[in-house]
């Protein structure tokens, strides 16, 4: 029986600061994080945004092409770092907004950068093995740099959503195969009550980021069988622009199956929603019979891979909802770092 996505949707606040005006807060250099990790921009979301309402508003998109009942969503897992409570879920607020309740399963994931894949990962076995019709994998977040961090220029917001089922009228893509690959590698992290994260700088790279990305992909190729050639996108988490495009040459990929998952030189690190974005942006473009491999990062550390491959209904539904590439590039909003700091609660006063 075939599982997978039958509704997909994104959403990214407006609001955007470009990597020269933080770095010239700063006095930081502005080229070296241009050409050297590929950022331009980042999203930044507004004092009425957090992962909660940009979760509802990428799964009303998911569930616009869709094309479902939301009563008959059976489970709601919303992935992330920055959930706005530390004890009350996120998942019940959404499944809510979206008429999900109250025969629902939900739950609030956390493992860094991949708590969205866990929640695509949790919904569509579910669905495989039967125990619900329909059920909702987000990732979403508002993510923080501490003041003059190099996590500044890269941690932006956004949200990824997608309805798994298996309903073979409704499939906008199948899952094939699926593996994960997790060690205790502590290159980033956040204490509780801590505000901004830490990092182990080039740690984070190598053995973090590459040495489980490239054990994860290997994993999930010996598992199905296949090998690079046989995918027309591959899409890896975007910690930067260099990290995705220098793994995907470790592991055999070319530019051209990397290149149009790829938002990080717009966009910015958005954590738990990086890959996940990247393949909206590749389900939009996506033609039925491609073969997509997605593979997440999350620090601690882990990877969730998948691949997909996309049906003839993909055609029908993308344009029943905004397109992630149009969700980049229209209403744009650029904002100063006074506006920013503000935004993000950067200026903290004294009680």
């Amino acid at each position: 029986m075939a599982a997978g996505i039958i509704g997909y949707g994104a959403h990214i606040p407006r609001r955007r600061i470009k990597v020269e005006e933080i770095a010239k807060v700063w006095g930081a250099d502005a080229p070296s994080y241009k050409k050297g990790l590929e950022l331009r921009e980042k999203s930044v979301p507004g004092l009425d945004e957090d992962t909660i309402t940009l979760s509802v508003e990428a799964a009303r998109n998911a569930l616009a092409r869709a094309q479902i009942d939301p009563a008959e969503i059976g489970a709601v897992y919303v992935g992330s770092e920055s959930h706005p409570y530390a004890v009350k879920p996120s998942g019940t607020t959404v499944a809510e907004a979206l008429g999900a309740t109250p025969d629902c399963h939900c739950a609030d994931l956390e493992f860094a950068c991949k708590a969205g894949s866990e929640g695509m990962f949790v919904a569509y076995g579910l669905v495989k093995a039967g125990l619900i019709k329909y059920g909702l994998g987000i990732g979403a977040d508002t993510s923080q740099g501490a003041p003059g961090d190099a996590l500044e220029y890269s941690a932006a917001a956004g949200a990824a959503a997608f309805l798994m089922g298996d309903d073979d009228d409704k499939l906008i893509a199948s899952i094939d195969e699926t593996y994960s690959f997790m060690t205790d590698t502590p290159d980033f992290w956040r204490r509780e009550h801590q505000f901004y994260p830490s990092h182990g700088g080039r740690f984070t790279g190598e053995p973090a980021y590459f040495r489980t990305v490239t054990g994860a992909v290997r994993g999930i190729l010996g598992k199905s069988g296949m090998k690079p050639a046989d995918f027309k996108y591959a899409i890896f988490h975007q910690p930067n622009g260099k990290f995705p495009k220098r793994v995907g040459k470790m592991l055999g990929f070319t530019m051209e199956q990397i290149d149009t998952g790829r938002l990080v030189p717009t966009l910015g690190n958005t954590y738990s929603g990086s890959s996940p974005l990247g393949l909206t942006a590749v389900l939009d473009v996506a033609e039925p019979g491609d073969r997509v491999l997605m593979c997440s990062y999350g620090s601690g550390a882990g990877s969730d891979a998948f691949v997909f491959t996309v049906r003839p209904r993909v055609r029908e539904t993308r344009d029943l909802a905004p397109r992630t590439r149009w969700l980049l590039d229209e209403h744009v909003r650029y904002i100063e770092y006074g506006e920013y700091a503000k935004l993000r609660r950067k200026i903290r006063m004294a009680e």
